[in-house]
């Protein structure tokens, strides 16, 4: 097989930990990467980390590298947003390129952005590329593995997914988003300003039902502090008494009035019980638990290049996980 040659865009924590598993791996090949943070550019992979052996310089424009590297492919680690990551997007694909990207926006965004998913949707299908939106979660844990996991239903009732993990082994951004740290009303205003929450729920919930042939009448995203009972210190954080370490957030879908999905997301640092547990009722029942839970971190960057060699195959136009094929390791 030959190297899928990638260009990288978003130089991120995210970004340069998918960087260094590029290089250990002998089908795919970082090309070219790409930051419009004026402190980056110009300078090289190497500087960011001093494990990365590829020495590319960190280039400003999308369309420059395109041109110049001719990549097979794009992923994309930028922003979780439809509104901002777009734009983006339209370049990549306009130069025929497809794109990969952790925006968890991008997972499922027919239903909250319909407008732009139509606009990349037709764009993608006029440059014959395809696009998708993927991570562990949402585009693997709580959606695209439970939707996989009822092929062998004959009947489904319901489907909830439990995520529950210590936020202490992941990445400091992330650490954030979930407001660890923060006091109660500083939670309560990131909350309200929408800056403070695990994107991607609603989305999950919709890539389910639309797997599943289901059509949503109404979803509900409930957030809530998970507050710490003692003093807890980090290497990187102080949070006292009675402030968040975390966040629990529930999303919940209704057909008729009856919850159908109930995906419950808690993150938090000190989290003592980590596990990823996937319930489907009906025929038969299912019930699948991993203990210590999938590293989130790790499990991000492996599936987003792990997709970069179905996306090739993929036929054209805005997908989700549960469109492409079978995504799996490959070396």
């Amino acid at each position: 097989m030959e190297i899928i040659r990638v260009l990288q865009i978003g130089m991120g924590p995210l970004g340069v930990k998918i960087a260094s598993f590029i290089e250990e791996r002998k089908g795919i090949a970082t090309v070219a990467v790409v930051d419009n943070n004026p402190e980056l550019v110009g300078k090289s992979l190497t500087s960011l980390n001093n494990n990365l052996k590829t020495n590319l310089t960190i280039k400003a424009s999308i369309s420059e590298a395109i041109k110049e590297v001719n990549p097979d492919v794009a992923i994309l680690t930028t922003v979780s947003d439809m509104e901002r990551i777009s734009p983006q997007i339209e370049e990549i694909i306009s130069h025929n390129v497809p794109v990969v990207s952790t925006c968890e926006e991008l997972s499922y965004p027919w239903i909250t952005s319909p407008t732009l998913s139509d606009k990349i949707d037709a764009l993608a299908k006029a440059k014959n590329v395809a696009v998708v939106g993927t991570g562990v979660n949402p585009g693997f844990l709580m959606d695209a593995l439970p939707a996989f996991m009822t092929s062998v239903s004959q009947h489904v009732e319901k489907v909830t997914v439990k995520r529950f993990q210590n936020a202490a082994f992941r990445r400091i951004p992330f650490q954030r988003k979930i407001g660890a740290g923060l006091t109660v009303e500083e939670f309560e205003l990131r909350k309200k300003s929408k800056v403070l929450r695990h994107v991607g729920l609603t989305e999950s919930m919709h890539l389910i039902a639309s797997s599943l042939g289901w059509k949503l009448d109404r979803t509900i995203d409930e957030i809530n502090p998970v507050l710490a009972e003692n003093k807890i210190t980090t290497s990187d954080l102080e949070i006292a008494e009675g402030d968040a370490r975390g966040v629990n957030q529930v999303g919940s879908g209704f057909i008729n009035g009856e919850e159908k999905i109930t995906l419950i997301f808690q993150a938090a640092i000190g989290e003592e019980s980590t596990y990823d547990e996937i319930e489907i009722i009906g025929d038969p029942n299912i019930n699948s638990r991993i203990e210590g839970g999938v590293n989130g971190d790790v499990a991000t960057c492996a599936i987003t290049i792990n997709a970069t060699k179905q996306i090739l195959r993929a036929s054209s136009g805005l997908k989700t996980m549960a469109d492409l094929p079978l995504v799996t390791f490959f070396e």
